[in-house]
């Protein structure tokens, strides 16, 4: 559309931009008949051309005057903004006149203000100078005089009123006071050490009996001088208080070494308990005197015992190195028990950290079980307990000096460990193997819980000495021992395979004989590798709980050392060698009726009846030996489910092999194996629950593995039976079925078929071909070959069959 029709729309034909007068003509004059009006229609058109005119001349004049308006209207315009801009300055002019007028009525204001606030200053500071001025004068006259009680108070008021002089220092009156105070408070430090120094001389007469109120108000005073003062008084009075047990236990004397060691502890006591008759009020109370004479005391004791243990390290012996170790570890709980430890924060002795949160079920009380044997249960192993924090901030503050010497106590445990290994096979020996105790699940060996009963009794104890470099080599004497635990009483005492035990023989199978003793091991030796296995995964779990303990026991800084890793994998290899002579036993079992049934004369069997008598011997051996050995691992159920496994892993792939040794195989023969082969499939998946009261379902893993071996089995047997002719529908059906692409698998297919070689050697060609990725009809063709025409005798057996096995089912 143009823009004129944009801006005012019209329907009228004659303002289209395509108007076209002809059309526009036949639109009004469309028939002949319509002509009779053409006069009509020119008047019309003519009113309308007039109308159009006369609007066109009003418009024209109409735009005469616009120029002229505009023009007025934009002068008017501009007239009003210059007036507005006008009133606006005005508007500035009289602001900033007031704001004139504001400043110089307020500069009056401020100025009194100032005036004000410099007064105050200066009478505060005129007050404070007044204060200082007449507190030195007072302190230097009270110095002299030693009122200590008044100079405490006036002291520290001085030192305060000083303090707001400091920005006042550069006048030469203000430094000069400032002078006297500190020349006053060294004349205080000098004079109250001095005074300390007569009523507490450190050689010649005798202290007096009793504190003096002058020494009690001067340690006042020393909370305020500089505290080297104070720490001055507390270093020669806890020394000259300590003089006297230098002396009744010097290096030399009788009651220095460690067999008397009680009477140091008892000699401190009786001192503490004086000290508080006679001097307890003297020291302010937060000076800890109490607290600091006995830390003094045992950095003293530490450092003596040190030095007497290191002359006479030859007549250190463990009894002797204990009993001191454990006296000096109860005066330290007593220190815990009546100080708080606020005097050890210079790092002499470090505070005990919180160890964190542990799921460790090996934990319980130590202070009451050290004997206690180790019980693992899963109701502790559901609920961890928290670790005991240790709370006394004074351990090790003497028995850190017994360090050096606990490799005494290393050995001696080493020595008591391998008398008690030895004690432990010697037991076994008399003893014999445990007797299997079926309600309990299996019996563990004693000896085991003996072991870590003694394990935790000398953690423990150790814990307590040091948590250091000895718990590290008592971790490697606790790994040796486990080692030897090991292989001398676990894996020494397993039985060994021997080729003597009786089997089956072929005639006897075949006569169907029943109850012979085939295991190679007794019902006891069965029972005894039951316990050994038991008692490793007891050993493997305990260990585990064991390295956990010893990793909170030890030093942050040598957790990453305690590693007993090489201890549980022994312990795993102990139980893997148990399961393995477990299944090697009932494997062997069931060699010699493999044996017979690879032997058997398959091609003459007449007809199918029941399963076989190899079959019932495997079924014999398999139920004499698994409810004994599921009875005893009823506590270890993961095991006995890795033992079935792997029985199933042993047995299939050997009953494959035997499989394939029975050729040739005639079509009732294959029937034959074939009910055999699922009769032994039904009993290996039941296998878990055999003979048992109870009836669970067997574990998903062990299940798969039976079904998948089995059935790899019982397909083998299909293709046998199956017709060869013709050879490319058999080829196809032997992939399709058993998906091996082995020539060897197929060739013992072919000889258990008893075919000749020629047709043998045509086969294997034709299998060879067939093997790369089968077009797209092959599927098809191998549909086919399964709904082909097959003879009725094979297919009346195939029915037959199924029907005997679900009667047996």
């Amino acid at each position: 559309f143009p823009p004129s029709l944009q801006v005012f729309p019209s329907q009228d034909p004659l303002d289209r931009a395509d108007f076209n007068a002809v059309e526009y003509i036949n639109t009004l004059f469309p028939t002949e008949q319509s002509l009779a009006n053409i006069d009509e229609v020119v008047n019309k058109i003519r009113l309308k051309i007039r109308r159009l005119d006369d609007n066109i001349r009003t418009v024209v004049r109409g735009q005469t005057n616009v120029g002229q308006d505009g023009r007025q209207a934009l002068e008017e315009a501009q007239k009003a903004i210059q007036q507005l801009f006008g009133k606006i300055k005005d508007i500035k002019d009289k602001a900033e006149k007031s704001e004139q007028m504001v400043k110089e009525i307020t500069r009056d204001i401020k100025q009194l203000d100032h005036a004000k606030r410099h007064l105050t200053t200066s009478i505060t500071t005129l007050n404070h100078l007044h204060m200082l001025a007449g507190g030195v004068d007072s302190l230097e006259a009270m110095t002299r005089r030693r009122q200590y009680g008044e100079v405490a108070n006036l002291l520290q008021g001085v030192v305060n009123v000083l303090e707001h002089f400091n920005k006042y220092m550069g006048i030469p009156q203000i430094r000069q006071l400032s002078e006297r105070v500190k020349a006053a408070q060294n004349e205080l430090g000098q004079q109250i050490l001095a005074d300390f120094e007569e009523a507490f001389p450190s050689q010649g007469t005798k202290r007096p009996g009793g504190p003096s109120n002058v020494l009690r108000d001067a340690c006042l005073v020393a909370n305020v001088l500089d505290p080297r003062i104070k720490q001055e008084i507390i270093k020669k009075f806890i020394k000259q208080h300590l003089s006297e047990y230098l002396v009744l236990f010097q290096e030399n004397q009788d009651v220095a070494w460690l067999d008397k060691i009680d009477r140091r502890y008892a000699w401190i006591k009786r001192q503490l308990v004086d000290y508080e008759e006679k001097y307890g009020r003297m020291f302010p109370q937060e000076w800890c005197m109490t607290e600091r004479i006995a830390v003094e005391f045992c950095h003293v004791t530490r450092t003596e015992l040190a030095k007497i243990m290191r002359t006479r390290a030859k007549e250190i012996e463990v009894k002797l190195l204990l009993f001191a170790i454990q006296r000096t570890t109860n005066f330290e709980g007593l220190l815990a028990k009546r100080f708080s430890g606020c005097t050890l924060a210079d790092g002499t002795v470090k505070k005990p950290e919180v160890p964190p949160p542990s799921t460790n079920p090996f934990l319980e009380d130590e202070t009451g079980t050290e004997t206690d044997e180790i019980v693992i249960e899963k109701s502790d192993t559901d609920k961890p307990k928290k670790p005991k924090v240790p709370d006394n901030p004074f351990h090790g503050i003497v028995s850190k000096c017994f360090e050096p010497h606990l490799y005494v106590y290393i050995e001696s445990q080493d020595r008591n460990l391998g008398e008690l290994i030895d004690r432990f096979v010697a037991d076994f020996k008399a003893q014999g193997p445990p007797k299997p105790n079926v309600d309990e699940g299996g019996a563990v060996l004693p000896s085991c819980a003996d072991l870590f009963v003694y394990y935790k009794k000398c953690m423990v104890q150790c814990s307590q000495l040091s948590t250091g470099e000895p718990m590290i080599a008592l971790t490697t004497i606790f790994q040796k021992y486990l080692r030897e635990y090991a292989w001398k009483i676990l894996s020494g005492n397993l039985p060994k395979t021997t080729s003597s035990s009786g089997g089956l023989t072929i005639t006897s199978l075949l006569k169907e004989k029943e109850g012979s003793e085939v295991a190679k091991f007794t019902l006891e030796e069965l029972c005894l590798i039951c316990s050994i296995l038991s008692t490793a995964e007891y050993c493997l779990a305990t260990t585990q709980q064991l390295e956990e303990k010893l990793k909170e026991k030890v030093d942050a800084s040598l957790v990453e050392r305690i590693n007993l890793t090489g201890e549980m994998d022994t312990f795993s290899i102990v139980i893997s060698s148990s399961i393995q002579l477990l299944v090697q036993d009932l494997d062997a079992a069931c060699d010699p009726a493999l044996t017979a049934m690879s032997k058997m004369q398959w091609q003459n069997v007449e007809h199918v009846g029941d399963q076989s008598p190899y079959v019932t011997s495997v079924i014999l051996h398999i139920k004499q030996n698994v409810p004994i050995i599921r009875d005893n691992l009823a506590s270890t159920r993961k095991y006995f489910t890795q033992f079935c496994i792997k029985f199933a892993n042993s047995f299939i792939p050997k009953f494959i092999n035997h499989l394939f040794k029975c050729k040739p195989i005639s079509m009732v023969g294959a029937e034959q194996l074939l009910l055999d082969t699922h009769s032994l499939k039904m009993v290996l998946l039941d296998l878990p629950s055999i003979g048992s009261q109870v009836v669970r379902k067997a574990p998903a893993s062990y299940t798969k593995i039976v079904v998948k071996g089995m059935t790899r089995a019982e397909m083998i047997l299909k293709v046998v039976m199956a017709p060869h002719e013709p050879p490319v529908v058999f080829v196809d059906n032997y992939i399709k079925l058993l998906a091996d692409c082995s020539t060897d698998t197929f060739q013992k297919i072919l000889d258990m078929k008893g075919l000749k070689r020629s047709e043998q050697s045509s086969m294997l060609e034709l299998f060879r071909q067939r093997l790369p990725a089968p077009p797209s009809g092959v599927e098809n063709a191998g549909s086919l070959s399964l709904s082909a025409p097959t003879p009725e005798q094979e297919s009346s057996r195939i029915r037959k069959l199924e029907k005997l096995i679900k009667k047996r089912l």
